[in-house]
């Protein structure tokens, strides 16, 4: 099923969504890869507050490549999820609504998205030229000193992600597999 989502996502809309899915963001999305992660974790840890707040934001796990003259962002392709699977629980159960990235997650991260009715989208790794186009604004708002891997707000349209697991735990990585197998059996 191919939809239209606006961004920050609600827990309605993210319960509707299903494995397997073609959704095309509109709205605020958040950066953030493994250092950015690390900070929040530790912030956490203290009992500060985080850069922004959880609660039906989607985090894209990206880190760009410079701008070009009159480009909001450069490539801007995702990075493997899995490197990212300490800290997310933790953020989903702040009300983190969605991920992006690419790649498959620990059974830690599924149980979270299932407890808080939230969903993990893959981008098309490879094609980070193109999903830069569908960023139409871009602003670091956190870590600057990491460099790429500092926080940035975006404002994406029609970004195109694909729902990989869903909130009652459907894995297209999973289903995709065992259906892969059983087409090869078959022939």
């Amino acid at each position: 099923m191919e939809r239209y989502i606006t961004v920050p996502l609600t827990a309605e809309a993210a319960a509707s969504l299903q494995a397997g899915d073609y959704i095309y963001l509109t709205g605020t999305i958040y950066t953030a890869r493994d250092a950015a992660h690390k900070r929040m974790y530790e912030a956490l840890e203290r009992g500060e507050k985080l850069p922004f707040d959880m609660k039906d934001n989607v985090i894209y796990y990206m880190g760009p490549s410079p701008a070009r003259e009159g480009r909001p962002i450069g490539s801007a392709g995702p990075t493997t999820a899995s490197r990212m699977d300490k800290y997310a629980p933790a953020l989903l159960d702040l009300g983190l609504r969605g991920m992006i990235g690419k790649g498959k997650r620990r059974q830690t991260v599924k149980d979270a998205i299932m407890r808080n009715s939230a969903v993990y989208f893959a981008a098309v790794g490879g094609a980070g030229a193109l999903l830069s186009h569908s960023i139409i604004a871009s602003e670091v708002i956190a870590y600057e000193d990491l460099g790429t891997e500092a926080i940035r707000k975006l404002e994406v349209k029609d970004f195109p992600v694909i729902v990989v697991m869903d909130a009652e735990g459907n894995d297209l990585y999973e289903t995709a597999a065992r259906q892969h197998r059983r087409d090869y059996a078959e022939s």
